[in-house]
């Protein structure tokens, strides 16, 4: 059609269509009608394509292929846009850093760098984003989607990216291998970084330290320790990080990711140290003794931590209150107090938590899974420190003792509400006429 009428237009906007099938499409924005829905993950769509293209991330689907370079894309619009990467032009050009691209929405995607701006944002949380694409995988942490299913073990995952990382833990593929030592790589970014260690160049040098990297992306990372910068963002509890490595390691605090699994006893963990730390456990041998009191270990780590119980010392200091800890797991969990970052949430209620601990304790609300079993009576508990404490009944021991008047009580919480007797303290008050209590149950 070479004729520029547009005779049917939308009475409520005014916008006007060539097509009465547009039209009919166009009306259900406003309509805010949805008919078209996955039938894998249930999400609803106003138009039959939007269903088509958003089936495309289950299936994998890519059927629109770059004649140039055989990349194929789930939409004609992506590989549009992707085929101008052929061309030497790149005519559009950021006004702040000079920097070139060769399609006005990769330069405006750019200049949010500059500009700070984050014009996607979340409609239940309000949390704000650069980019469309982060704002959809934010998404999935209020609806839970996880589109992207593992074909051997049927795990799912709400990126592609996690998909395929997972995916090597089945796989173990490695098809990169350097042709001078041999050694493999499951990507060929890795290869390609390895080869310059037998060539020992090192063009890459920092004007602030003089230090030499092999590539520029190790020249970048390492500039960020000068300038302090952390732009890798957590989508889910919005923690910084200067390489996108520890992002990666740091998200599967929440998604729970343990892909690196002992092939002796079979497990999980989220670190590959971690896990090479674990195999000394398998192995009789423990050559690392403590001077102190002669315990062994498997491993230097191990001891150094143990040796701690001995000095009282405390290398892990909060920035924020000083506080100190012997082990820097313990400081993490600490500094949770300070940010109110709550990284592990229940999958029934979506509570959250600071920690996995607390998380597990949480969930046998929902369960009510008792694992704690008394031996004498056979009462369950859901927590091991009640079960502890239950015991003390059947042993008739009571350690805590009142200074002031000789009661005995089993446990240290009942002496401390005991002592408010003598001590006058009532640190319970109620909020509506101000009157103080001894124990929170009167308040």
């Amino acid at each position: 059609m070479h004729t520029t009428e547009e005779p049917f237009d939308h009475q409520t906007c005014g916008k006007a269509f060539s097509v009465r099938t547009n039209l009919k499409s166009h009306i259900k924005v406003h309509t805010s009608e949805k008919p078209f829905v996955c039938e894998t993950c249930g999400k609803a769509f106003s138009t039959r394509r939007d269903l088509l293209g958003h089936e495309r991330v289950h299936t994998g689907e890519k059927p629109f292929v770059c004649e140039i370079c055989g990349k194929a894309f789930s939409r004609r619009s992506i590989l549009k846009e992707h085929t101008k990467v052929h061309t030497d032009r790149k005519p559009i050009f950021c006004e702040t850093c000079g920097k070139a691209f060769s399609t006005q929405g990769n330069r405006i995607r750019h200049e949010r760098v500059h500009s700070g701006e984050k014009p996607f944002a979340c409609e239940i949380c309000g949390k704000t984003f650069a980019r469309q694409s982060s704002l959809i995988r934010h998404g999935r942490l209020h609806t839970g989607e996880k589109p992207f299913v593992c074909e051997i073990c049927r795990k799912a995952f709400s990126t592609r990216d996690t998909l395929i990382r997972h995916e090597w833990v089945h796989t173990r593929e490695k098809p990169f291998v350097c042709e001078t030592c041999g050694k493999a790589f499951s990507l060929r970014r890795n290869l390609k970084m390895h080869t310059k260690v037998h060539t020992a160049e090192k063009p890459f040098v920092c004007e602030t330290c003089g230090k030499a990297f092999y590539t520029r992306r190790d020249l970048l990372r390492h500039k960020r320790v000068h300038t302090g910068e952390k732009p890798f963002v957590c989508e889910t509890c919005g923690k910084a990080f200067s390489t996108r490595r520890d992002l990666l390691r740091h998200e599967r605090v929440h998604t729970g990711e343990k892909p690196f699994v002992c092939e002796i006893c079979g497990k999980a963990f989220s670190r590959r140290s971690i896990l090479k730390e674990h195999t000394k456990v398998h192995t009789d041998r423990k050559p690392f003794f403590c001077e102190t009191c002669g315990e062994a270990f498997s491993t230097q780590g191990n001891r150094i931590r143990h040796e701690r119980v001995h000095t009282g010392e405390k290398p892990f200091v909060c920035k924020i209150c000083g506080k100190a800890f012997t082990r820097q797991s313990s400081l993490i969990r600490h500094e949770r107090v300070h940010t109110g970052e709550k990284p592990f949430v229940c999958e029934i209620c979506r509570k959250a938590f600071s920690t996995r601990d607390t998380l597990m304790r949480h969930e046998r609300v929902h369960t009510r899974e008792k694992p704690f079993v008394c031996e004498t009576c056979g009462k369950a508990f859901s927590l091991r420190q009640n079960l502890k404490m239950h015991t003390k009944v059947h042993t008739a021991e009571k350690p805590f003792v009142c200074e002031t008047c000789g009661k005995a009580f089993y446990t240290r919480r009942d002496l401390l509400r005991h002592e408010r007797v003598h001590t006058g303290e009532k640190p319970f008050v109620c909020e509506i006429c101000g009157e103080a209590f001894f124990s929170a149950e009167y308040s």
